[in-house]
């Protein structure tokens, strides 16, 4: 909804006609502060990797356009504006002003890099700067504009008009929008207000969202904030600040509403915390409690309560601590041990656990366990539950909590149809319908993304038709009762599983108007030089640095020229296209080395106008949040190397929303992610268009005579035209955009 809003005011200022004055004769004293701001244009310019007088923030021509105008002629506008206006009469006035504008592009590309702003909101931003300005040439507060802005776009403006008389003001305006948006960060900026009225009720809005953050600020209880913290008479941060006088306080806070409310005590649940920060942690009793108030708070957020639990979410939350320790407990050791061969030795770690708390552990370890140990899992599960097993009370029991991420691991794992069987044909066919209804009652598109990436992982195929029937009849009811949300999912997916099906010849690009999902040709993957840039992300354990040997090995002197420099390797093809490759050394990661080597090769590349199309991410799970945090925009093929997870694609789409993705179910493997690496760069030295199906035949090929376990692990790998997750996310952007032109 708020990305909608943005860009129909985004639109909405683009339809203002720029008044076409004469270029005015800047005087030689500022002709350096104009060229200053000419710099900031071109930067923006080429921030999508194309200088070309045209920038591109999405797939959306039309606003593609409107930021066009606004960084070029708006602002060239501006800066007339600026010379002629008789309020601006000296020359340091004008002066002032025009760093003003520069600082303006400046923030904004920043912020737009950072991906702290979404760029759209440029025509918004200028307009209102204009605004600003003009109330500070008559000396009157910019806070009535702060106070209607965004948070983003007025902590620019606020941040440029330092000198404004409504400038404490504008910040105070600000901490508040930002309160509102970041409620669990409230304690980080809450001291300059500490004595304002409205300090008291935010300090308990901050222990509903982050109690940890009031637990951890409580500890300097002479600072600012610490006292404030003491002061507060909240019955919830009275309770925070008790647990904060035991040991091993941070165990305690998943618990927080049933302590509030008396159902648990603090000298109940020490017999499994233990009693001092060296005191032995029941891991299993702690666990299994974990999973018990899981299933009471998911009950409490059902029909007819639909209450939310304060310690449900967050840093040190109830989940946030159940996935910590089903992975630490139990996911590791048995990945740990996936060579040995003796399962009762193996899966020692889980023989305590029930089907439940196996069902938790799988779900929420979704990013990191193996396909082995999520097969033996589930097998203990079956047989846990007894004879004959009942797949939907396990799911009673649980009130279906996580059941659309349980399903689609079932799939993507080859378990569903054993799933389904522990269960009545009746009770299947209700699971199913369960499965795909109500996506558009969510806040997200998470539950969708499972669907979608459910039913390529499908082979039954009377399952497949059920669910497709299922979809087109959620279609057709949003459509009746003219829900254009749910009528958009749904109407996506059934065109999206219908193209999954080869003699319904559905062609995706057509139907939907995303680019093909078969193939890449070399035009799309070349800068405007010719040039085909890669940069590759590696980490610095004992993995990275063995896979980063291999890597570099891989390259013959007779195709490519490899320079070896102190942070990063680059590659360059001696023959055919140009293509460029940029490598980070895995330096050492415990002393953030090998992250300092990639923020230097970023700044390298973006000084030398250098844009990847292409990232490849070397290194596991753990290590891949940095990776996206790095990556450039506008990327077209991505290849992680470790699991995707739906937060992963998602937060690559909305900054590379074309992108192709190949990723996996399970942690890369150097003997697979090295022919997948020669086979694209083979491609490109050749010229060749990549065609994903031929690229996955020929590597299915190469694969079938290697051992069992490199053939198991190439068929957890995921090519694009079968990620339908992704999929569905870019049809859904593009649909949603095309909404906001209408």
């Amino acid at each position: 909804m708020l990305k909608n809003t943005i860009l129909f005011l985004f639109l909405t200022y683009s339809t203002d006609v720029f008044a076409g004055k004469d270029s005015v004769i800047v005087p030689i004293q500022r002709q350096l502060f104009h060229d200053r701001i000419r710099e900031e244009q071109y930067l923006i310019d080429r921030a999508d990797g194309r200088t070309d007088g045209f920038i591109r923030i999405s797939s959306n021509e039309e606003v593609n356009r409107a930021v066009t105008d606004f960084i070029f002629q708006k602002i060239n506008h501006l800066l007339d504006t600026i010379e002629l206006n008789a309020k601006i009469a000296s020359n340091n006035e004008k002066v002032r002003y025009l760093t003003y504008t520069e600082n303006l592009l400046k923030f904004y590309r920043e912020s737009w890099r950072l991906k702290q702003l979404n760029p759209a909101l440029v025509g918004l931003l200028v307009t209102q700067f204009e605004k600003a300005m003009n109330l500070n040439i008559d000396g009157i507060s910019i806070a009535p504009i702060i106070k209607e802005l965004p948070y983003e776009a007025g902590k620019i403006i606020t941040e440029i008009f330092k000198e404004n008389a409504g400038y404490k003001e504008s910040k105070k305006i600000l901490f508040l929008k930002f309160s509102a948006i970041y409620p669990d960060k409230i304690l980080m900026s809450i001291a300059p207000y500490a004595d304002e009225p409205f300090a008291d009720s935010l300090v308990t809005v901050c222990s509903q969202h982050n109690p940890a953050a009031v637990y951890t600020e409580s500890q300097a209880g002479s600072s600012v904030v610490g006292r404030l913290i003491g002061r507060n008479t909240s019955p919830i941060v009275k309770t925070i600040l008790s647990i904060s006088n035991t040991s091993k306080s941070l165990l305690y806070f998943p618990f927080l509403d049933d302590l509030l409310s008396g159902k648990k005590t603090v000298d109940e649940l020490k017999k499994y915390i233990g009693n001092s920060e060296q005191g032995e942690e029941d891991s299993i009793g702690y666990f299994k409690l974990l999973v018990n108030t899981e299933i009471a708070y998911f009950k409490r957020m059902a029909p007819p309560l639909r209450d939310t639990p304060v310690a449900l979410f967050g840093v040190n939350g109830l989940r946030d601590l159940l996935q910590q320790k089903a992975i630490q407990h139990f996911i590791t050791p048995i990945n740990t041990l996936h060579a040995q061969n003796n399962l009762h030795i193996r899966m020692r770690a889980i023989d305590p656990l029930l089907p439940a708390e196996l069902y938790y552990m799988m779900v929420l370890g979704e990013n990191e366990i193996y396909t082995s140990s999520y097969t033996h899992s589930f097998e203990r599960m079956i047989q846990t539950m007894g004879k004959p097993p009942r797949g939907d009370s396990l799911l009673l029991n649980v009130h279906f909590d996580f059941f659309r991420k349980f399903i689609k691991m079932a799939a993507n794992f080859n378990q569903l149809d054993d799933f389904l069987k522990t269960m009545p044909l009746s009770k299947s066919a209700v699971l199913m319908q369960a499965f795909v209804a109500n996506l558009d009652k969510t806040g997200n598109l998470e539950d969708a993304v499972d669907v979608a990436d459910a039913f390529s992982s499908i082979t039954n195929k009377k399952l497949l038709q059920k669910i497709l029937y299922h979809v087109i009849e959620n279609e057709r009811s949003c459509i009746a009762n003219y829900n254009n949300r749910g009528a958009t999912i749904y109407g996506l997916l059934k065109t999206i599983f219908q193209s999954a099906d080869s003699s319904l010849k559905i062609d995706l690009t057509k139907e939907i108007g995303i680019p093909s999902i078969f193939n890449i040709d070399q035009k799309n993957l070349a800068d405007d030089s010719g040039r085909i840039i890669q940069q590759h992300f590696f980490y610095g354990d004992k993995d990275g640095k063995n896979i980063f040997n291999g890597f570099v090995n891989s390259f013959s002197p007779a195709e490519w020229k490899l320079t070896m420099k102190e942070e990063w390797v680059e590659i360059r093809s001696v023959k055919g296209p140009r293509v460029m490759i940029y490598a980070n050394r895995p330096l050492d990661s415990d002393a953030n080395l090998d992250d300092s080597a990639q923020v230097h090769l970023n700044r390298y590349l973006i000084q030398r106008n250098l844009q990847p199309s292409i990232v490849v991410h070397r290194g596991h799970s753990y290590w891949l949040p940095r990776t996206l945090e790095l990556m450039p925009d506008n990327v077209k093929i991505v290849v992680l190397g470790s699991c995707g997870g739906f937060k992963n694609l998602h937060k690559i789409l909305e900054y590379s929303p074309d992108a192709h993705i190949i990723s996996t179910k399970e942690i890369g493997k150097g003997d697979i992610n090295k022919p997948i690496i020669n086979y694209i760069n083979q491609s490109l030295i050749s010229g060749k268009t990549i065609v994903w199906k031929n690229m996955w035949a020929t590597l299915t090929r190469q694969f079938s005579v290697s051992n069992a376990e490199t053939r198991q692990s190439w068929e957890d790998y995921v090519p694009p035209y079968r990620n339908l997750g992704a999929i569905f996310i870019k049809a859904y952007n593009k649909k949603m955009g095309e909404a906001v032109q209408e």
